[in-house]
């Protein structure tokens, strides 16, 4: 879809932030049209070009810099000097969109606050995001994903019972921060478009975590407070009855969701279940002995042979792919969800696209992430900085 067909097309973000939170609301916002200017350090630029850990670099960078800042141009200004700062002062000015995620007081002191840049632009859209909030006694902890999921709770939902906390195998809480923040700006700038008027649109890795957990965090808050229990074996969510969970087969894995019980047990064919009748509550209660018989059974035949039998009778069940299982599946590649962007420099990358279809179509950049200050000499002399 060319630029100028998407929703945001016309809109431009000055993109302050690093790492990852930030910079996925303003990937998010990137693929929905809006220009976005990220503001670099001259040396070193964004901090996660070298520190976030990856063993896949390119030129030096990490493929995950690059995944995250696809499409965005980069200014480079020394915001320690007052002639860099004044500069980004300008641009924010005339920009819509501000996002910044430095710990507590650090804007502050740089003067551009969002009560400071209310002064000079009303108009801008001014996200933030944190780790803990913008106070409280873990304002000013390092706002980093593994240690948020840490804080949250959420680590003792995933593994088994007995297996200790279990993080998640993705920066969860930076990909959940970032979209809550992306979709607060939204928000704010159709209220703009009524009123005018900018707003300030704040969230944090914490609060986004909290909120990712809301299902069981409901439960527990009004159930006496009794915590989650995992099941012991093949846990797939610590608040669902068996058979809920991931099988071996003979040949590989098959993930059954939802199903009553006995009508499993017809299908199967599993005398042993018959035991457990219809009763949800034992389902629960006895899930781990469930689970077992039924992990037994189904090790004994293929994926394909339990995915033929289930599925006909809209049992919710599927194989368990790997990433190129899913890549060279029809299935996905109907989605489009790839797409190639050119260096600079020279070379080509394969990375995602946007999550999002607008009117069928979903929006293409051929550009990988920027170079530090790849851009400065254009924005300076359109902004006139």
């Amino acid at each position: 879809m060319p630029a100028d067909h998407l929703p945001l097309d016309g809109l431009l973000v000055v993109d302050l932030s690093q790492f990852l939170a930030g910079p996925y609301a303003s990937l998010r916002l990137q693929d929905l049209g809006a220009r976005v200017i990220k503001v670099e350090r001259p040396d070193k630029g964004d901090l996660s070009r070298s520190l976030y850990l990856s063993d896949t670099m390119l030129d030096g960078e990490n493929t995950i810099f690059h995944a995250i800042n696809r499409g965005k141009e980069s200014i480079a200004l020394n915001l320690k000097c007052t002639a860099g700062l004044n500069a980004l002062k300008k641009l924010v000015s005339k920009a819509d969109v501000f996002i910044q995620n430095f710990r507590p007081g650090v804007i502050e002191r740089l003067g551009l606050a969002y009560d400071d840049v209310q002064k000079f632009a009303p108009h801008v859209v001014y996200g933030s995001v944190s780790g803990y909030g913008p106070d409280g006694p873990w304002a000013r902890y390092p706002g980093q994903d593994l240690l948020a999921q840490a804080r949250s709770g959420a680590m003792w939902l995933n593994g088994d019972e007995g297996q200790g906390p279990v993080p998640f195998g993705l920066a969860v809480a930076d990909m959940f921060a970032g979209a809550n923040l992306a979709q607060g700006i939204l928000a704010s700038l159709v209220r703009r478009g009524m009123s005018g008027k900018g707003a300030h649109v704040e969230t944090s890795l914490l609060e986004s975590m909290v909120d990712f957990q809301f299902e069981m965090l409901a439960t527990h808050l009004n159930d006496g407070g009794r915590p989650p229990r995992r099941a012991e074996y093949r846990s797939a969510h610590a608040g669902l009855a068996a058979p809920y969970g991931v099988y071996r087969t003979s040949d590989g894995y098959i993930a059954i969701a939802m199903t009553p019980v006995d009508r499993l047990a017809d299908l199967l064919d599993l005398e042993a279940l018959e035991a457990f009748g219809d009763a949800p509550r034992s389902w629960f209660a006895e899930r781990d002995t469930i689970k077992r018989l039924i992990a037994a059974y189904l090790a004994e035949r293929t994926t394909d042979h339990w995915l033929d039998l289930l599925e006909p009778h809209d049992v919710w069940c599927a194989r368990v792919l790997g990433w190129q299982d899913l890549l060279e599946h029809e299935a996905f590649q109907r989605l489009d969800m790839l797409q190639t962007v050119e260096r600079q420099g020279g070379g080509a990358m394969r990375l995602t696209r946007s999550p999002l279809r607008i009117n069928g179509a979903r929006g293409m950049s051929n550009r990988a992430a920027p170079a530090i200050g790849a851009h400065s000499a254009m924005i300076r002399d359109e902004f006139d900085l």
